[in-house]
């Protein structure tokens, strides 16, 4: 199922963006917004945008005269996050695959990417073209989840859908979103693309919901995960969803729910 793992479409985008990305995304975006703005940069590419959490956060931090790019693999995406953004002059929004930008040499102050370079075929292909599209002196920022041990709801759904499909486990969030947790081996192929001077920190958050089903829902139809369960047994869908719920519930309480979540913020420049 890896060949689908970057398939976010259909009912997906929106029930990504309704439910997954204020149970996990709103505050990282905010800090790596922050991050980017504090660098001042006229010039800014998102790769990987997803449904424009990053977006949303960074353009209030812009000065009137920056120009910021928005970019994702995904149309339907990309199209959901164009939807939610009020409109901005200093905005343009174009698909384009992260590993193959269609951006001239030394275009962008800054690169960002939000928890997007777990699902490049060739991660250090796509930290050559962040390098390749930056200006001497500029940056890319981006970060990634830690193991899905430290990442409670993503851990109970994918232990939850495993007791339902104890033959063929769906491991899509184990396998992608936080299965690119290495640091060692990030900070490594960060520099194999061409940067130079890489640092990484380690940031620990609390992810909540009103209720247990609903950040069972973010996860199994707000994500890839749904793909992978309905190409087992589409109508096994419902089970999934109440198994994780049920999980989440005995951990964490009826509702609302709180659970740890952990990623890791990269910044990297020539």
């Amino acid at each position: 199922m890896a060949d689908k793992d970057d398939v976010f479409a259909g009912a997906i985008p929106r029930i990504y963006d309704s439910y997954l990305v204020p149970l996990i995304f709103e505050g990282y975006a905010q800090d790596l917004a922050e991050r980017a703005a504090a660098l001042i940069p006229g010039s800014i590419l998102e790769t990987a945008a997803g449904t424009g959490v990053v977006t949303r956060a960074l353009t209030p931090l812009l000065p009137s005269d920056a120009r910021l790019v928005v970019t994702d693999l995904n149309q339907p995406m990309l199209d959901r996050a164009a939807a939610m953004q009020k409109p901005d002059a200093r905005i343009s929004w174009q698909q384009a695959d992260a590993s193959n930008l269609p951006f001239a040499d030394g275009s962008f102050d800054v690169v960002i990417c939000q928890f997007g370079v777990m699902f490049f075929p060739d991660k250090i292909a796509g930290y050559a073209e962040a390098k390749r599209v930056l200006k001497p002196g500029g940056a890319f920022l981006f970060n990634v989840w830690d193991r899905i041990e430290a990442n409670e709801f993503a851990d109970e759904v994918t232990q939850a859908a495993a007791e339902v499909f104890s033959q063929n486990p769906p491991r899509f969030l184990a396998r992608t979103p936080h299965g690119y947790h290495d640091t060692e081996v990030i900070l490594n192929e960060v520099r194999r693309g061409g940067f130079s001077r890489v640092s990484l920190v380690t940031l620990e958050k609390i992810s909540a919901a009103p209720t247990p089903h609903h950040a069972a829902m973010a996860y199994c139809q707000g994500t890839p995960l749904r793909n992978e369960i309905e190409a087992r047994d589409a109508g096994r869908l419902p089970a999934v969803i109440e198994r994780a719920a049920l999980a989440i519930s005995q951990r964490h309480g009826p509702g609302p729910v709180s659970g740890k979540i952990r990623a890791h913020i990269i910044s990297a420049s020539v």
